[in-house]
């Protein structure tokens, strides 16, 4: 199985992204809407703690806080749920917060094992293919943790801060990479990826933040928050230009079916959802799981408790 060609190579290490298109069948893409539906419409919300998805970063809503119950930090090693914040409305009568649509049209996103969990999302995740890219970009022992499906629900699929993956799956040094997948024609107007060329090589596009589990006084996790990064910042042999400032943005036009390869240093976003159309997108990362580089313990997200660690991606 043959991974990237030179030249996607090359685009990818300038750009910090690469959209591969085709890169699922028509009937993989088929199957793994199918399966969301099928997990959107399946799950229990009698017994649900109805956890909204927020990092607590969106600047026009400063007062949200980080998403950080239970919930969702143990969350790793299986398929769970969360809600959009804007799917919610306070009951005049009761005065609870209830859901103000169907659950299968509130939830932000779907995660975080359906690479393990899942048998549809499995086979398109832990494959032979993905190796072959893997060893494209350098990776010596592939990782593959955080999969999920991003619902981005039409009128109120929330949107995206500009970020880098990397502050929030950090390793010592940086080595996070991310494979985005459009199962739904994601393009302008329907909240697509917003990529900001070349962010990853300036000299101020280092991982400068880390999304972390915060402690309390025990010792004991009891939620998230945003922390200075005192390690690297950049990986290993990545060529950093010393300019700073704005990069351009390019708005990507993907078809459902196509990969978008997201360098984990590069700065992205995307807007929220106004359209009348959902746009679903499943992605995952790989971090590089070889002696020398290390997966902090402080990151949100922890390998699961069995011990075998995150999911191999080299048979």
């Amino acid at each position: 199985m043959s991974g990237l060609t030179e030249s996607q190579l090359a685009s990818f290490n300038e750009n910090g992204y690469l959209v591969v298109p085709d890169y699922l069948t028509p009937e993989q893409t088929s199957s793994l809407i199918a399966e969301t539906n099928t997990l959107l419409s399946s799950f229990d919300l009698s017994t649900h703690p109805l956890t909204q998805f927020t990092t607590g970063d969106d600047a026009q809503n400063p007062e949200k806080p980080h998403v950080g119950d239970d919930y969702f930090l143990t969350s790793g090693d299986k398929v769970r749920f969360f809600f959009e914040p804007d799917a919610f409305a306070i009951d005049k009568e009761t005065g609870k917060t209830t859901l103000s649509r169907s659950k299968e049209t509130a939830v932000n996103k779907i995660g975080h094992a359906l690479h393990e969990l899942s048998p549809p999302f499995e086979s398109v995740t832990l494959s032979d293919r993905n190796a072959a890219i893997a060893r494209s970009l350098g990776f010596r022992d592939p990782r593959v943790l955080q999969s999920m499906v991003i619902c981005k629900q039409p009128g109120i699929g929330g949107a995206v801060p500009p970020h880098r993956d990397s502050e929030f799956l950090y390793t010592d040094a940086p080595s996070a990479v991310g494979w985005w997948i459009a199962l739904q024609d994601a393009g302008p107007g329907n909240a697509t990826l917003g990529m900001y060329r070349g962010s990853h090589r300036r000299a101020d596009g280092g991982v400068a933040r880390r999304f972390v589990r915060r402690v309390n006084k025990e010792g004991d996790a009891c939620g998230t928050e945003f922390v200075g990064n005192d390690g690297p910042k950049f990986p290993r042999g990545l060529e950093v230009h010393d300019a700073n400032g704005e990069s351009e943005v390019e708005v990507l036009d993907v078809k459902a079916g196509s990969l978008v390869l997201i360098h984990g240093n590069v700065l992205h976003k995307s807007e929220k959802n106004t359209g009348d159309r959902s746009r679903f997108a499943y992605t995952f990362h790989v971090i590089e799981g070889a002696d020398g580089w290390v997966y902090d313990e402080r990151n949100w997200l922890q390998p699961p408790e069995n011990g075998e660690g995150f999911s191999r991606l080299y048979k």
